[in-house]
């Protein structure tokens, strides 16, 4: 179980990232978070991945409180973030040191299987499109057997039907080895093909602004009436988040404010 406790972020130079942010993962689930730039969704990963220390309120897994990177969360970012001087296999196997050499490379070869690149063990970062480039990042962060992984925008770089076959990728990874997923995405049709629950944040502060449980059967009809009804709920809370967020910020702002005479 993973459980956020009335997280927040504040930074040195005052900017106030995140405030109050509770909810808790099954085991076994997969979360979205949704909301437009500057609402703390990276800060949140951050913070659940031991990377940034939150300011208020803590991180628990399994009742301890996370506190510094954790051998039980992985990581996917934006970029793949590959090393271009070690080989897709060496990359994959980079945190795999502590392991016998027989059991890392029985890792890597599973984990290259897994995502389909196990031709290319011994290619360069360089001779890899970027679909394969993020697979490679995906293997590396499932070949510890994390039961969390966290993935920030990951396919976002990427073009409409490479992005599309890395999602159905990244569900068939799931089912199989079923870690807790917990995804961050400015994509809402992203969020509801992955998603058992997606969360909609406002920004400044970044705050859980509503929670949407998508309910659909998978393998998940992107055309279907069902499919379509839970992305326009998304849609409509984002749309309310923005909103009620600009009128919370009218009225803080002083009397005579914008005013010009």
């Amino acid at each position: 179980m993973l459980q956020l406790e009335g997280v927040g972020k504040t930074y040195p130079n005052g900017a106030h990232a995140l405030e109050g942010v509770s909810f808790a993962v099954s085991p076994g689930e997969i979360v979205a978070i949704v909301g437009g730039s500057g609402c703390g969704k990276s800060t949140m990963l951050r913070a659940i991945a031991g990377l940034d220390t939150p300011s208020r309120g803590r991180v628990v897994l399994d009742g301890a409180t996370v506190t510094a990177p954790h051998e039980k969360i992985g990581i996917v970012f934006q970029e793949p973030r590959l090393l271009p001087w070690l080989s897709v296999a060496d990359n994959i196997g980079f945190g795999l040191e502590h392991l016998p050499k027989a059991e890392r490379v029985a890792r890597i070869g599973e984990a290259l299987r897994r995502v389909g690149l196990a031709e290319k063990a011994r290619a360069w970062p360089r001779e890899l499109s970027g679909g394969q480039a993020q697979r490679v990042a995906i293997a590396r962060a499932l070949v510890p057997r994390p039961e969390v992984l966290l993935l920030d925008e990951p396919f976002s770089a990427l073009d409409a039907f490479t992005r599309a076959d890395l999602q159905e990728h990244l569900l068939d990874l799931w089912a199989d080895l079923k870690p807790t997923l917990i995804l961050v995405t400015h994509d809402v049709e992203e969020a509801v093909v992955l998603a058992d629950r997606i969360y909609v944040m406002k920004p400044r502060p970044g705050r859980l602004f509503e929670e949407i449980v998508t309910g659909l059967p998978r393998p998940r009809d992107r055309q279907s009436v069902r499919f379509e009804s839970v992305k326009k709920q998304v849609l409509a809370a984002l749309d309310r988040s923005l909103a009620r967020n600009s009128r919370e910020k009218e009225e803080e702002a002083p009397a005579g404010a914008g005013l010009w005479w």
